[in-house]
């Protein structure tokens, strides 16, 4: 296998991953039609108290019965701190989904927690952790917590929370919340794990979303969390590679192979001189190409 089979192999698309609520039998079922990549089938915020229990119950049954095809499906429990989370982490690991969001992680002593009370309740080893970063002490913690463990896979960056802690406003371009992304996105990258940015609250706004979209990628995040199907299609373009990447990366791997095999030390490629890092990113972004077209059945 090649080292680009491999990345694409290994590689999982994460470009949109979009809230459905747990309470809403519906929404759940409509899920099943949108082209995103992920679904955080949602216990938390967009669940009434009255209506947590059966929420519980309908999003384990949803996720036992599948027919979510190859989207990746996450079961976001409530936090530590409530009466909920309890009963939602067990019900949860028996459902195995592909991974439990934990809300408000600030340590990695939570991150132990949440491991030591998933393998208590049998969750399947294929069910990882994600962790949602939101809080002023979590982005000074965000290397410890992205490092606790093998099993956290993904941090999702909580920005509406994050900005009420903060006590900033959401302006265009995020300067305010610019130092806790950095910060997370250093961690992450650190750790070799995923990172998501968080959310565009704004869901009639598709010139701003937009401009989100194409910071958070230019920043280097792996995709963005969504609270409307109509975000999902922008939001999967701005995260996938366009096609003069594709083309350019291609050309840069071939043109290297063909320098080694011919035993050159120098590579140019449009005009620009290639080492070894920029064969690496070409590698990256058409394992990356090839996982979406994979996804996508084309």
């Amino acid at each position: 296998m090649t080292a680009e089979a491999k990345q694409a192999a290994d590689f999982r698309p994460r470009r949109s991953v979009l809230y459905m609520p747990g309470a809403n039998e519906r929404a759940l079922e409509k899920a099943k039609g949108i082209p995103a990549d992920a679904l955080i089938l949602d216990l938390e915020d967009a669940v009434a108290p009255s209506a947590k229990e059966s929420a519980r119950e309908r999003v384990c049954a949803a996720v036992v019965e599948g027919g979510y095809g190859q989207r990746e499906l996450i079961i976001r429990v409530n936090g530590r701190d409530t009466d909920w989370h309890a009963d939602d982490l067990r019900a949860a690991a028996k459902a195995g989904p592909d991974a439990i969001l934990v809300p408000k992680v600030g340590s990695a002593d939570e991150v132990h927690a949440i491991e030591r009370d998933l393998v208590a309740a049998g969750a399947p080893e294929h069910t990882k952790i994600w962790a949602m970063v939101e809080t002023p002490i979590a982005m000074l913690h965000a290397l410890d917590i992205a490092s606790a463990s093998p099993r956290l896979a993904v941090l999702i960056m909580g920005t509406n929370d994050l900005a009420k802690e903060l006590r900033v406003e959401h302006v265009p371009g995020r300067a305010p919340l610019l130092t806790g992304l950095g910060l997370s996105l250093l961690a992450a990258r650190a750790a070799g794990k995923v990172i998501i940015d968080g959310v565009y609250n704004n869901v009639k706004d598709a010139e701003g979303f937009a401009a989100e979209c194409q910071q958070g990628r230019e920043l280097g995040f792996d995709g963005k969390t969504l609270i409307h199907p109509g975000q999902v299609e922008p939001c999967n373009t701005a995260f996938s590679p366009t096609e003069a990447q594709l083309t350019e990366s291609a050309e840069i791997v071939k043109a290297w192979a063909e320098a080694e095999a011919e035993g050159r030390g120098v590579v140019t490629v449009n005009g620009r001189m290639i080492e070894n890092l920029h064969v690496d990113n070409a590698r990256r972004l058409l394992a990356v190409g090839e996982a979406i077209k994979a996804r996508s059945g084309s």
